[in-house]
């Protein structure tokens, strides 16, 4: 594998992402620390849509889903919920959808009759879309779990994906990403590396190496992503198996 810095190959190697998202998860139970808001809200960030098709899976309507999903990341965050979190009981997936579920089987009624993320508003779903998002999950018989496992699998492949694209712009290579990025889910048929070549002005057996190396950075992203998750690197591949299979 090219060594960080390769012109051919930018990135990182996957050792230099150790930090999890559980180190995350205990600054935001820290309310002393005034970075909690921004741990937050980075969580919130993150696994806002897998909550949020749990929610509508559960037949809910998309406007109060939303609502139910910013009182959820609120209360997390007012009830210090996050302090009760131990990296060393289970997957951070896990933990989150445990406090979905209390949320919403022991205070959905009183969620609905307040006003929604009052007291702590982390950021607006409105701007995201989320239900534009939604109606693009296909329309199935999974249940609230099964789809909020998809969700969450969906979410890490796309924070691989955008954390590719950071290093290849890093090092300028952000057109080579984009004309790349197609073969990480499909495979080239004879001369399906030639248009491409042309564009990048090189030649189709060196868009092949390059493929090959970028779906190797790509399978280590992923990791990467799930290691984040997990108390452990002996959990990542359970986990993948838990979301992929």
């Amino acid at each position: 594998m090219p060594a960080k810095g390769d012109p051919e190959y930018p990135g990182a190697n996957a050792a230099e992402f150790a930090t999890t998202h559980w180190s995350v998860v205990q600054l935001a139970g820290n309310l002393a620390s005034s970075a909690a808001g921004n741990a937050l809200e980075k969580l919130c960030r993150s696994y806002w849509f897998p909550v949020y098709a749990f929610v509508r899976r559960q037949g809910v309507s998309p406007h109060d889903a939303q609502d139910l999903t910013q009182e959820f990341f609120c209360r997390l965050l007012r009830k210090n919920t996050f302090a009760d979190a131990d990296p060393a009981k289970g997957r951070f997936r896990s933990f989150l959808l445990g406090a979905l579920k209390h949320f919403l089987s022991d205070e959905w009624d009183k969620a609905r009759a307040e006003k929604r993320g009052g007291h702590h508003k982390i950021f607006s779903l409105d701007a995201l879309e989320p239900e534009a998002r939604y109606a693009l999950e296909p329309a199935n018989d999974l249940t609230p779990e099964r789809a909020f496992d998809r969700r969450w699998g969906l979410t890490l492949l796309e924070g691989a994906l955008r954390r590719l694209r950071e290093e290849f712009a890093t090092a300028d290579k952000a057109r080579h990403f984009e004309h790349l990025k197609a073969f990480l889910t499909q495979d080239a048929g004879p001369g399906g590396y030639d248009e491409v070549a042309a564009l990048l002005e090189t030649t189709p057996q060196a868009i092949a190496v390059s493929v090959h190396r970028l779906r190797q950075r790509y399978r280590d992203a992923v990791r990467a992503e799930v290691a984040h998750t997990v108390s452990g690197p002996d959990q990542i591949d359970d986990e993948l198996r838990g979301l992929f299979t």
